[in-house]
């Protein structure tokens, strides 16, 4: 089985590529998610991949990380979901979204993404609830609430860094407030800080 793939993007395509390994093409399906992760035509990339095996075909679903990896081949577990669909269901949430959701048997979040409906939603969370909230402990991934808890106490920390650079509070924090706003991912204190003295400056 091919757990991993490496060489150049011979075709980019938006729900799959052609990876050029040694001179041989393999198309390798995607989620959005990886897509936006890729280089441009011609550069090297390395893909995790769960190759499914069929009568008729071998699939390789490739992943830019081996969390999405590892999650789809836990979807792909539960009856009722394929490939095709756990593709899609990773290409319409995060996979911290997703786990979050199944942790806390959140059916609404669930049917929020595109394929899913009532009943799927319900079996994911019934087949997969114990295994998500287990994996989640030994991977250390905080509840939705820490995460929150633990993002307020970074802005703080920034904003009294900027004040204590002689920056005014409310100007300090205006600035603060648009890089939050912008930022799609969760920042670490030096990044905020580096963002927001870079709003500042100009």
């Amino acid at each position: 089985m091919i757990a991993l793939i490496c060489g150049k993007i011979a075709y980019k395509g938006i729900s799959s590529i052609v990876v050029d390994v040694s001179g041989v093409g393999y198309r390798v399906f995607i989620p959005i998610s990886t897509f936006y992760e890729l280089p441009e035509s011609g550069k090297v990339v390395t893909l995790h991949v769960h190759t499914s095996v069929k009568e008729d075909a071998i699939n390789l679903f490739g992943f830019y990380t081996v969390q999405e990896r590892d999650f789809f081949q836990l979807m792909i577990s539960v009856s009722g979901i394929g490939p095709k669909l756990a593709l899609s269901i990773i290409s319409g949430i995060p996979v911290h979204d997703l786990m979050q959701a199944i942790s806390r048997g959140d059916v609404a979040k669930l049917v929020s993404i595109p394929g899913v409906g009532r009943k799927i939603a319900e079996r994911l969370i019934l087949e997969l609830k114990e295994k998500v909230i287990k994996k989640m402990m030994i991977e250390q991934i905080p509840a939705a609430e820490d995460r929150r808890k633990a993002g307020e106490m970074i802005k703080e920390d920034v904003l009294s860094a900027l004040v204590n650079l002689g920056y005014k509070n409310n100007t300090a924090k205006d600035a603060l407030d648009k890089v939050m706003q912008v930022s799609k991912e969760e920042l670490t204190l030096d990044a905020l800080l580096k963002k927001t003295l870079k709003i500042l400056a100009g």
